[in-house]
């Protein structure tokens, strides 16, 4: 008799899903193989940084910023101006001009920073200037300015400030921005006056020899001139590469009659725009 023994099939294990690449994993290495996810950029702060109308109040004339200048070239002359204080006299007046034109004498033939032109106005002055190099350049301004200062603080008997702000630095470069300088410099007087004739009387322009005009350059100077004979190429010959100056060439006219060079002659005047 044969018996048969029936043994009992283990269970088949329930299916599952298969299993991903994490599983595979060990636990302590999962982190590296998670999802990465947006996150979302910080509040942004509703006090300080850089936004318009930040700092310190401006007044209807910006301030000269108190910044590093490039470095100075002996054979660049540079373009100074100083403004004064609101509330001060003009400066054109007789007793003020008379000190100020005694510092630029005495200060325009230092050794190495010389002053070649100057023009005095009611609440500024402007200067071209050579120096040797940034130092003498920096020393000579600052020294300028004090002087100045102090003139017209003992004129008026006054004490305190006398200039606005430092002083604005501009260094000319080319035949171009030289010839425009000059005009600017001579001729800045023109700008309050549009109905002036002739020489500003309160600058250097009666001992500037490169007018276009025959009759100005053949005048006589009111006196020995107050500033140092230039010797940088550009001051001397440079300029005129870049076109004759006339006296009757403006700088900039009211901004009712600005026009341009283009636009020839109006009213028997020259405008130049700069």
């Amino acid at each position: 008799m044969i018996m048969a023994i029936v043994v009992p099939r283990r269970p088949a294990p329930p299916k599952t899903a298969p299993l991903s690449r994490a599983d595979d994993i060990p636990r302590r290495s999962r982190r590296a193989y998670r999802k990465p996810r947006q996150l979302s950029l910080p509040a942004p702060r509703t006090w300080g940084g850089s936004r318009p109308g930040a700092g310190r109040p401006r007044g209807a004339r910006p301030r000269a910023w108190h910044r590093s200048q490039p470095e100075h070239l002996a054979r660049h002359p540079v373009h100074l101006t100083f403004r004064a204080r609101a509330g001060l006299p003009s400066l054109r007046t007789p007793r003020l001009f008379a000190v100020v034109l005694e510092v630029i004498r005495a200060v325009a033939h230092r050794p190495d920073c010389r002053v070649v032109h100057f023009t005095v106005q009611d609440d500024h002055l402007h200067l071209i200037v050579e120096a040797d190099d940034g130092r003498a350049l920096s020393s000579g301004a600052r020294g300028f300015a004090i002087r100045v200062a102090r003139a017209v603080n003992r004129v008026l008997g006054r004490r305190g400030p006398v200039w606005d702000s430092r002083y604005h630095r501009r260094d000319l470069t080319t035949p171009t921005e030289t010839r425009w300088a000059l005009l600017y410099v001579l001729a800045n007087w023109l700008k309050d006056h549009p109905d002036g004739r002739g020489l500003d009387p309160c600058s250097s322009a009666a001992w500037f020899d490169g007018w276009q005009e025959r009759r100005v350059r053949a005048g006589s100077p009111p006196g020995p001139s107050p500033v140092a004979p230039a010797r940088v190429w550009l001051i001397t010959t440079g300029w005129k590469k870049a076109g004759p100056l006339s006296v009757r060439a403006r700088p900039r006219p009211p901004k009712s009659w600005r026009r341009t060079a283009r636009a020839g002659r109006a009213g028997g005047v020259a405008w130049v725009e700069l």
